[in-house]
């Protein structure tokens, strides 16, 4: 039976997140033995691939998911925590009181399963919700306004009811297209 080693959260100066990651890995790198033996196994800054506008255009952009936050699996210890704390960058760890608190099983495998699954993916990141009222800026709609009723993240489209002749009609439209006010 393995044991499972626990994962701590640690604070950083925020934007310091991916070289505090770089020098904790340089760490577990420099200590000897194997990777099984070592108190300090992975380290990972939590990322998500998104895609955004700029420019008019779609870019994929890699987001982080907790700003400000590592997460290091470790053995807990006196020398393991003196590590990381003397650790440029570090704040402290995040836990109540003096200890550090290990996180739960689940929210590990939910931050790890959000990371592989952002790696399979990009996920759209469509700024409009239902009810809000948009402009149309491109294509045969151009200047129409409208409601948004649903939003297809999976495609990258919206629903839209704009008024046709005097008539609710509702249109498909691609997110770029769109202006919100």
């Amino acid at each position: 039976m393995t044991e499972t080693i626990p994962w701590y959260a640690i604070q950083t100066y925020s934007g310091h997140e991916n070289k505090v990651q770089k020098l904790i890995q340089r760490r577990i790198e420099e200590e000897p033995g194997e990777v099984e033996e070592r108190q300090i196994r992975e380290v990972i800054v939590p990322t998500q691939e998104v895609m955004e506008i700029r420019n008019g255009k779609r870019v994929t952009v890699t987001k982080r998911l907790y700003p400000g936050y590592v997460l290091v699996q470790m053995i807990l210890n006196e020398r393991t925590q003196h590590v990381i704390n003397n650790i440029q960058g570090v704040i402290k760890f995040v836990g109540s009181g003096r200890s550090p608190q290990p996180l739960r099983e689940d929210e590990i495998n939910k931050i790890l399963g959000v990371e592989i699954e952002a790696e399979d993916e990009a996920h759209e990141e469509i700024p409009f919700h239902i009810d809000q009222v948009v402009e149309v800026t491109k294509g045969p709609f151009t200047d129409f306004s409208g409601t948004v009723q649903e939003v297809y993240p999976d495609k990258g489209k919206v629903k839209v009811e704009v008024s046709l002749f005097g008539r609710p009609t509702s249109v498909e439209l691609d997110y770029t297209d769109l202006k919100g006010y």
